[in-house]
């Protein structure tokens, strides 16, 4: 059965930065685009940022609402994706997922991301 567990979340204050995973099982990782999305409380699923199978410069691609400031990436030898979020904002609060499309299908518990001061 595929399984995304996601970790990494926590408060952080404004501008500050949090590194989170998402261990992927049940499927061909390496060959999967894979996503993050997030959803705030009573807002509807936004997408985050995406990465390309082989991943690296140019495969990424990031909403506007966080680019320059969050980097996805992955390593698919440990079929693991990584959001690296810098430059916190409290508008960052949200549940954070990875998923296996934009629109969050396939997606798992989420782990939360508090920013306040």
């Amino acid at each position: 059965a595929v399984n995304l567990v996601e970790s990494g979340g926590g408060l952080v204050q404004p501008g500050g930065s949090l590194r989170l995973s998402c261990t992927a099982s049940g499927f061909m990782f390496s060959a999967a685009y894979m996503h993050w999305v997030r959803q705030a409380p009573g807002e509807v699923l936004e997408w985050v940022a995406t990465i390309s199978p082989s991943g690296g410069y140019g495969n990424t691609y990031y909403s506007d609402s966080v680019k320059g400031r969050f980097t996805i990436s992955r390593d698919n030898a440990k079929s693991t994706l990584y959001l690296q979020l810098n430059s916190l904002k409290t508008e960052d609060t949200a549940m954070y997922y990875c998923a296996r499309n934009r629109a969050g299908g396939g997606r798992g518990q989420g782990t939360q991301v508090t920013v306040s001061s």
